[in-house]
């Protein structure tokens, strides 16, 4: 059983660090490469704090983060809070359970600037609090093809960390012609699995999503998986 790892640099190489010190057989592959976007930063005087999301953020903002560095970050984990601290940011709060639950967390009143990817989760601030939103980089999707044989060869569990890169998967592997049945899937969310849910080529073995949206969840799981031999399905294979 081997385990497949499907996301842009650098977080690729962090992921396989640290499933292999899991004892994890893995490949990786970038199936998406991150942009830098241009953007205009805002008035910083307006805002009490940054709100992110993502470490790209911080590595694709540019020039115009230079601005905000006296900003308090709000940080959805702590790779995207050490993203920050090396760029020269003070980490306010750094969160374990996606950035909704930072969000929730802020007390008001306060306006927050939100740097984002091109897709990003929606977020509902709550009372006290606003943000707005600047685009700072996207995510352009890459071919399959490199580990094609690698999923046509037997049984592999492949690691799915965004929701473009699932429907992007689903999509490269139907226009492979990958049959699906030695295929499982583990998501950090359930937003990513269902992302993937839509192929034309039959349904995956299994689709399995991790017990909090962290990665540390997501390669505990993975390996409970490997030892179980993917026998424990947490979501129904997707329907053909």
């Amino acid at each position: 059983m081997h385990v497949l790892a499907l996301r842009p640099e650098p977080g690729l190489s962090a992921t396989l660090e640290k499933a292999r010190a899991l004892g994890l057989a893995i490949t990786g592959l970038a199936l998406s490469e991150i942009r830098a976007v241009a953007w205009d930063c805002p008035d910083p005087a307006r805002y009490d704090g940054l709100l992110i999301g993502s470490a790209n953020a911080i590595l694709q903002g540019g020039a115009e983060l230079a601005r905000l560095t006296d900003k308090p970050v709000y940080a959805v984990g702590e790779a995207t809070a050490e993203a920050a601290r090396a760029a020269g940011f003070r980490v306010a709060m750094t969160g374990s359970g996606g950035l909704q639950g930072v969000l929730d967390a802020i007390p008001g009143p306060c306006h927050l600037l939100r740097i984002a990817g091109e897709e990003h989760v929606p977020l509902a601030a709550p009372q006290g609090v606003t943000f707005d939103t600047v685009i700072a980089y996207a995510s352009v999707m890459l071919p399959l093809d490199p580990v094609a044989p690698l999923l046509a060869s037997g049984e592999t569990l492949v690691l799915l960390h965004s929701a473009a890169s699932a429907r992007h998967f689903a999509a490269e592997c139907d226009r492979l012609g990958l049959a699906l049945a030695g295929i499982t899937l583990a998501a950090l969310g359930p937003r990513i699995a269902e992302a993937a849910s839509t192929t034309e080529h039959g349904g995956w073995r299994a689709v399995h999503t991790a017990s909090s949206p962290d990665e540390a969840a997501l390669l505990a799981m993975a390996s409970q998986l490997c030892q179980d031999g993917y026998s424990i399905p947490v979501l129904p294979p997707a329907k053909p």
